[in-house]
C-alpha cells in the first residue's frame, strides 16, 4: 500500500469510526481489499480503484442524508486533502455517483472498468455471509426499523427507486428478511466483470442456504415455496 493510499485509509476510518449501520470501517476495508483482488485480475488502475473503494461509502444517503450525499462534501474533502489532482477526483467522483442499487434502479450504472470493480466489490459485500449481517445490523441500527422478519409481510419483489427511498432510508415492507428479496438475491446478475461473477456465485448460495435454514426454523413453509418461486423467475 502506497502513502496515498494509506492516509486515504486513514481519513476515512477516522470519518466513518462511528458508524453502526453496517457502513463503517469493516466494510469500506472488505470492499477495498476485493476491489484489489479484482483490478489486478481485470487489469485496471489500482490507485482510481483504491481511492473510489475507500470512499464509495462516506457521503452514502442512508449516512449523511440525501441533500448532502448529493453535494460529494466528504469526497471532495479527503481528495483535496490527499492532493489528488482534478482529473482523477473528477474520475473517482463519477465512480462513486454511478454505484449503488438506488442508481441501478434509475438506470445508471458505472460505464469504466474502474467503476465496474468496485461497484462488483461493493455489492459482492452486500451478499454472502458478510451481507447476511450487514442486513440484520442494518435492520437493528438507528437507520432501520427494527423488524427481522414478519410473515405476514411479503417482500415488494419489484420495487421501483421511488417506493425503495420512500422514506428516506426504509419503505412500507422493509425489514431484514424482505432485502434479500427485494436487493441482495438480485445483485448476482448485476455483476459486470468476471471476477465479480466468480465471487458473487459463490455467496449467492451461502444466502440461499440460510434463507432455506431460516424458514425451516421459523416454521414458515409458505415462505419456503416463496423462496423457490422467487428463484425460478430470477
Amino acid at each position: 500500500m502506497n502513502k496515498l493510499i494509506e492516509n486515504a485509509q486513514k481519513l476515512v476510518f477516522k470519518l466513518m469510526e462511528s458508524d453502526k449501520s453496517g457502513h463503517g470501517s469493516d466494510h469500506i476495508l472488505r470492499v477495498y481489499n476485493l476491489a484489489i483482488k479484482f483490478a489486478e485480475a481485470e487489469g485496471a488502475d489500482k490507485t482510481i480503484v483504491s481511492l473510489a473503494a475507500l470512499l464509495h461509502d462516506v457521503d452514502d444517503y442512508k449516512i449523511v442524508g440525501k441533500e448532502n450525499s448529493e453535494k460529494m462534501i466528504n469526497t471532495k474533502m479527503i481528495l483535496n486533502e490527499l492532493n489528488v489532482d482534478n482529473n482523477k477526483q473528477n474520475y473517482i467522483i463519477d465512480i462513486i455517483k454511478s454505484m449503488g442499487y438506488s442508481n441501478y434502479l434509475k438506470g445508471i450504472r458505472p460505464k469504466t472498468l474502474e467503476g465496474q470493480i468496485v461497484s462488483d466489490a461493493d455489492m459482492c459485500d452486500a451478499i454472502g455471509s458478510s451481507g447476511i449481517v450487514r442486513s440484520i445490523v442494518y435492520a437493528t441500527s438507528s437507520k432501520g426499523n427494527g423488524i427481522i422478519f414478519d410473515r405476514d409481510v411479503y417482500p415488494n419483489v419489484n420495487i421501483t427507486n421511488e417506493e425503495y427511498n420512500q422514506k428516506g432510508t426504509t419503505h412500507s415492507t422493509d425489514n431484514a428478511i424482505n432485502h434479500f428479496f427485494e436487493k441482495l438475491l438480485k445483485l448476482n446478475n448485476l455483476m459486470m466483470t468476471k471476477s465479480g461473477k466468480k465471487e458473487s456465485n459463490k455467496r449467492q448460495k451461502i444466502m440461499i442456504d440460510f434463507l432455506r435454514q431460516y424458514f425451516y426454523e421459523e416454521n414458515a413453509k409458505e415462505w419456503l415455496e416463496f423462496l423457490d418461486e422467487f428463484l425460478k423467475s430470477n
